[in-house]
């Protein structure tokens, strides 16, 4: 049976702060994982995550600093009170993809993490690295698909918890490892992988050469590292107010320090030793089905019967029942105070996204494939 992850000293306050918080049991549905938080410690959570927040006009080079030098508490506050939102909003796989005329949402979801697995070439018996893994919904699909074992890399110790709890229902913890770790600073010697891959999780860190420098450390000469990276678009310009403002939203409603344009990835990418092989904006590929549909709450765009369950919670019907059923459990005690605010971020952070998307400000896909070279 695989191991419950390599923990350093660094992390204990972490998991001891996860388990006061969410209790040592793992639960399922919204309502059950919200009821069984620790209300106090809620409400530390959430206002250490709230708390580095202003208003863009309000904002300063100070303020933003603050986050990208705190980007670990920035990003598990986040982590720790959306998580279950997360789950059950759009499942395991914690991710955006394209959609085929008529395909479901879930399938949709795995082909795109197909795509992902076949282009950097993972096959049966490889050791691959998934950096920033979630709750492991990537890990999973991708074990099964290729039959390859997948380490699972996560800085937040509840959806660590939450992704040994799934890999054991499905039979995979012989074939996964899910390990609580940085991924500025990855717990693993040089050359140990002969595969990386990272799903729209590389964006919380506070720079991209830190993180692509570590994975082109851990990874094996001639390895392959591929990605779905958030990034801004050439068509972005910060100095536009409205502009800021939308990759602020951006920022807010998703635990990211700071979003950066894609010439700066591919940048990183070259400077710490890169070949790279493939880039494209999958977002922008003239899909006659758009990625962010779902968040739209179209209900007109859904494809099958069951894609109207996911798409049902981000209309405007659906969002005020949340809100309200939330803020109903807050009055009587039965969820923590600060699931609303909770709530109310996580819709920033999808009005904010299709705008950006709308306007061609924002890709939630940059797809690239990048290579260490046999000499490195």
């Amino acid at each position: 049976m695989a191991s419950q992850g390599t923990v350093s000293a660094v992390h204990a306050e972490d998991i001891a702060f996860a388990k006061a918080l969410h209790g040592k049991e793992v639960k399922s549905g919204l309502i059950s994982n919200l009821r069984s938080k620790n209300a106090d410690v809620h409400n530390v959570a959430t206002g250490a995550y709230l708390d580095m927040w202003k208003k863009a006009e309000t904002e300063t080079k100070d303020d933003e600093d603050k986050r990208l030098n705190e980007y670990t508490t920035l990003v598990n506050s986040y982590y720790n009170l959306a998580t279950d939102f997360y789950e059950y909003g759009w499942g395991g796989s914690f991710h955006f993809c394209r959609y085929y005329i008529g395909e479901e949402f879930f399938r949709a979801i795995a082909r795109h993490e197909h795509y992902l697995a076949a282009n950097i070439g993972i096959k049966k018996g490889m050791k691959v690295l998934d950096v920033g893994c979630g709750v492991g919904g990537p890990a999973r699909e991708i074990a099964h698909f290729t039959g390859a074992h997948i380490t699972g890399l996560n800085n937040n110790a509840y959806q660590i918890q939450r992704a040994f709890h799934y890999a054991a229902k499905e039979g995979l913890q012989d074939q996964t490892n899910f390990i609580k770790g940085n991924f500025m600073e990855l717990p693993f010697e040089e050359a140990s992988y002969d595969a990386v891959y990272a799903i729209e999780a590389t964006c919380h860190a506070p720079t991209f050469e830190g993180v692509y420098g570590e994975i082109f450390r851990v990874l094996k000469p001639g390895g392959a590292f591929g990605c779905y990276e958030w990034c801004m678009t050439d068509d972005f310009d910060e100095s536009i107010p409205h502009h800021h403002e939308i990759a602020h939203g951006i920022e807010k409603g998703n635990g990211i320090p700071k979003m950066r344009p894609t010439r700066e990835c591919l940048q990183a990418l070259k400077n710490v030793g890169f070949e790279i092989e493939i880039h494209q904006d999958l977002a922008n590929m003239g899909d006659t089905i758009n990625w962010y549909y779902p968040l739209e709450g179209d209900l007109r765009k859904c494809q099958t019967a069951r894609d109207y369950l996911t798409t049902l919670a981000m209309t405007k019907v659906g969002r005020l029942v949340t809100t309200n059923m939330c803020l109903a459990l807050e009055k009587v005690g039965l969820v923590p105070k600060g699931t609303v605010e909770t709530q109310k971020f996580l819709e920033v952070a999808a009005d904010n996204l299709v705008a950006g998307a709308r306007e061609n400000l924002f890709t939630p896909m940059f797809f690239f494939v990048a290579r260490k070279p046999m000499t490195a």
